[in-house]
């Protein structure tokens, strides 16, 4: 019981100590996420123009969600943004 106990105590240690190895989400983060958001738009547009309609609604849909969002929601928003894009 004690062992498992451990592991567990261990398990989850490890797992808090690897989320605040993230670095925080700060203003010059999401300035160059915004950066990288809008490179990835125009690369996007470029490559397929019949993709601007079906980008600029997940666009709206992120932001709607994410509308008053705190630093790190906005990097989230940003970060599902480029995933959605990217593919």
């Amino acid at each position: 019981m004690k062992s498992i106990l451990g592991i567990a105590l261990i398990v989850a240690a490890t797992t808090i100590a690897g989320c605040s190895k993230e670095p925080a989400c700060t203003p010059e983060i999401i300035a160059k996420k915004a950066q990288e958001l809008n490179a990835a738009l125009q690369e996007s547009i470029m490559k397929d123009p019949t993709k601007v309609q079906e980008l600029s609604a997940k666009v709206q849909e992120l932001a709607t969600k994410y509308n008053g969002a705190d630093d790190s929601q906005a990097c989230k928003a940003y970060d599902d943004l480029l995933s959605a894009i990217k593919g």
